[in-house]
């Protein structure tokens, strides 16, 4: 369990008069955000755009199918669990979230198959199965990686990198980790087999980064999956957006949904409260962003103000690829198909470099399938499988028009699932829909339609990323994963346990509230 200085507990709603706090976004990082600041003391409304709360961790359900519309995996469960004990409640009386195992089947474009698990044994027989010789390498890479989670994610995971010399701190550790290294170029380092390097670099797609550029400090990732496992909530992902919620509102905050924010309102350099889409203003002592941070800085935060976060900062810097996600729910059950299947195609390096620097959609994919049926047949009808795929895709810095584009390329996606591992795959459809970049862009306010926000690449990460307590904005926090530690669940919920180093407290506020009807924008 890692340790903090953790928020004091608070299980009654804060008083009418309390500091006042604006939380822009529900997903993980917002609802997390909004626990922690509700346990501190403070009120909390949280404006959501959409119809439903979750954001990414939407949950989609038609003809009896359930389909998490994003994150599909946990992978440290005791991160949710601490917004439970916070709240004064356990999460055991409110999801049931269970171990998978193994995590992953990885399918190469040949048919060969390495099952991926969190088992030090089993992972020693399929790596020496592939390739005897690299089993020390495995090994010492296994090590390394152990090393580099224990730095970068349970020491630095939480600590927020406001200043250069938070940077420089960690700079000595960076440097013996090799974080100038790729994450590929590491594991290139200890394995010489082209499908074990494979096997052990995919990891950054995860989270939205090239494994060929993405810093090695992100193989942290295969030590906090196996350590602490890779799970799932039974009934879904959203599962964990429901729970939230009731602490939310068991806590006295407020969650407010079809409330899109169109600006940040200040007086002078300081956050004082939020302007709706409508023009329903709402006034605010601190505001926190869980929209896409280049959103929040770019448009949100009124024009004057941008200092570092400008406009052509933002067009220089690199965003994750986008995502294209077909979720789809057959009349029969495919009892050979795990839970999480990564299913490669011919190319690696080529492929990504289309997707990341040449930003085309290519001939050939690299998919993920989610089949949570296998695990929990509530999911889908009785006979029935829910499924979910993923192809990484150019973002919207290319020229993809998939207004016209989207439905062909599900069908070359289709017909890679029917040649691969779901036979017959056309004549057992009966529910589809699809997400494209454009949806992200417009459902999500994704800039560039990015699935993850900016690219984790070592220019773009701790203190070269928009800071948790934003630089041009007083009283302004951003959490999610365009902030520090960044994307993926772990990283997400950890932007949020860092406002309780950088949020003030709520005593130390002057009350009351600045009214936001006075705000100059």
């Amino acid at each position: 369990m890692l340790t903090h200085p953790a928020a004091p507990r608070a299980h009654n709603p804060p008083p009418t008069d309390a500091p006042h706090a604006v939380v822009i976004g529900s997903g993980f990082g917002g609802l997390a955000a909004a626990v922690r600041l509700l346990a501190r003391g403070y009120r909390v409304t949280v404006l959501e755009r959409l119809d439903q709360p979750g954001g990414r961790a939407r949950v989609f359900r038609e003809g009896g199918f359930t389909f998490d519309a994003g994150p599909t995996l946990i992978t440290a469960p005791h991160l949710f669990a601490e917004l439970w004990t916070l709240a004064g409640r356990r999460i055991e009386d409110d999801v049931e979230i269970v171990p998978l195992s193994p995590f992953y089947d990885i399918r190469f474009d040949d048919g060969e198959t390495f099952t991926y698990s969190g088992s030090s044994e089993a992972m020693r027989r399929e790596v020496a199965r592939f390739s005897p010789g690299d089993v020390a390498g495995y090994e010492r890479f296994l090590e390394v990686s152990r090393e580099i989670c224990r730095v970068g994610f349970e020491e630095l995971g939480h600590v927020p990198f406001g200043s250069l010399r938070d940077m420089l701190k960690a700079a000595p550790d960076l440097v013996r980790l090799e974080a100038y290294r790729s994450v590929y170029g590491l594991v290139a380092k200890h394995m010489k087999d082209e499908r074990l390097r494979t096997v052990f670099s995919f990891h950054p797609l995860l989270i939205g980064g090239n494994p060929f550029s993405t810093s090695a400090v992100y193989a942290l990732i295969h030590h906090l999956e196996k350590h602490w496992g890779v799970h799932y909530a039974k009934g879904g992902i959203n599962r964990l957006v429901s729970g939230i919620v009731s602490l939310i509102e068991g806590l006295g905050g407020q969650l407010r949904l079809n409330a899109p924010v169109a600006e940040i309102l200040c007086e002078g350099r300081r956050a004082c409260g939020v302007r709706l889409g409508n023009g329903e203003r709402i006034a605010a002592d601190i505001v926190v962003s869980n929209a896409c941070s280049a959103v929040t800085h770019g448009t949100l935060v009124p024009e004057p103000l941008r200092r570092r976060w400008t406009a052509r900062k933002l067009a220089r810097s690199r965003f994750s690829m986008g995502l294209f996600v077909w979720y789809f729910g057959t009349r029969r059950r495919y009892e050979d198909v795990r839970h999480h299947t990564i299913l490669l195609g011919p190319r690696y390096r080529e492929l990504l470099d289309d997707i990341f620097a040449r930003k085309r959609l290519a001939a050939d994919m690299s998919l993920y399938l989610h089949r949570p049926s296998a695990s929990d047949p509530s999911v889908a009808p009785d006979g029935c499988d829910a499924f979910y795929v993923l192809s990484p895709v150019p973002n919207l810095a290319g020229d993809v028009d998939w207004e016209t584009q989207a439905e062909a390329y599900r069908q070359r996606v289709e017909a890679r699932l029917a040649q691969t591992v779901l036979p017959g795959l056309s004549d057992e459809i009966v529910v589809s829909r699809m997400l494209t970049p454009a949806d992200f862009a417009n459902d999500y306010a994704s800039y560039l339609g990015a699935g993850f926000g900016l690219e984790p690449v070592m220019w773009q990460s701790a203190w070269f990323r928009p800071h948790n307590r934003a630089e041009d904005v007083e009283n302004l926090f951003i959490v999610g994963a365009g902030t520090h530690p960044g994307a993926g669940m772990p990283g997400v919920l950890s932007t949020a346990r860092v406002l309780d180093r950088v949020v003030p407290d709520p005593r130390d506020l002057p009350r009351p509230h600045a009214r936001a009807s006075t705000a100059t924008s």
